[in-house]
């Protein structure tokens, strides 16, 4: 039975998920009518008492199903937000975090110009630095699937960036030409860096996401030994370099940067406390 207004499916959608132990159920729900709706999310209490469509029932029910499946949300609906805007997603790349909005937070603290983001998935961490810049910004993507490419493509006409944005396959330097070296002053990147071990553990959702950008396999650290050998070449005198890390990774990163010659590097926790960023600085 088709449920009689927009409040009664809502609720309906809420309690199947609840029942199925879905974490955060009730912003789940919001979600996938608002999707299913194609409406805004604070548009649903203003049509709470409407009666909802046949089709726009079909479409929510279809979706509830596939969550207490565990399928994401952003899979779901194709789409994710991040830092303001919303980023097209799907199977072939990650979706995008909100610990991750600490690193886009870091990295507007200082002027950059020229930024270079190695895994650049769906773009939402390069495409939001060159939207964030204060000044003319231009932005450099790799990425070694071509599905993620295409995705990042995707999102960077959406935001109307193709001019100041090139995005290219390979694997992380290797996608870089050659007159780019000492010409970044910002490398960015958040690389897969999920142990080997801890990848079997993970929640049910992570396994609908590429698994080449949750783990590198082994210790995790594969792509940070990459990043610390090459970042230098790529980088100004005094440029930056960020990177995401897994909670227990600090220690790990920052000494292969220090043996790396790179400089002033410290750890920067999330809005949990944990240990999320990763920032250095080429020698001047």
């Amino acid at each position: 039975m088709i449920p009689k207004t927009f409040g009664d499916a809502q609720s309906l959608g809420f309690r199947r998920l609840r029942a199925a132990n879905i974490p955060d159920p009730a912003n789940d729900a919001r979600w996938l009518l608002a999707d299913a709706a194609e409406l805004r999310r604070d548009q649903l209490l203003l049509c709470s008492s409407e009666p909802i469509p046949a089709q726009v029932w079909d479409r929510f029910e279809a979706a509830i199903a596939q969550r207490v499946a565990r399928v994401p949300v952003s899979i779901i609906t194709g789409k994710k937000e991040f830092y303001g805007r919303s980023f097209a997603v799907g199977p072939s790349v990650l979706s995008p975090r909100p610990e991750t909005e600490d690193l886009i937070a870091l990295a507007l603290q200082e002027p950059y110009h020229h930024v270079l983001d190695l895994g650049v998935g769906s773009g939402c961490i390069l495409l939001t630095l060159v939207a964030e810049a204060s000044d003319l910004c231009i932005g450099f993507g790799t990425d070694i699937s071509r599905d993620a490419i295409c995705v990042a493509m995707e999102n960077r006409e959406a935001l109307g960036l193709s001019g100041p944005v090139e995005l290219r396959q390979g694997s992380w330097f290797e996608a870089v030409p050659e007159r780019k070296l000492s010409s970044f002053d910002l490398v960015v990147s958040n690389p897969p860096y999920v142990s080997a071990d801890a990848y079997e553990r993970l929640a049910p959702e992570l396994f609908y996401e590429p698994k080449i950008a949750l783990t590198p396999g082994g210790d995790g650290l594969a792509a940070y030994r990459v990043i610390a050998r090459e970042a230098p070449s790529y980088l100004k005198k005094g440029g930056r370099l960020l990177v995401e890390i897994g909670f227990d990774q600090a220690a790990a990163v920052c000494a292969l940067f220090a043996e790396a010659g790179l400089d002033d590097i410290r750890v920067h926790p999330d809005m949990d406390g944990k240990d999320r960023v990763v920032a250095a600085q080429a020698r001047g």
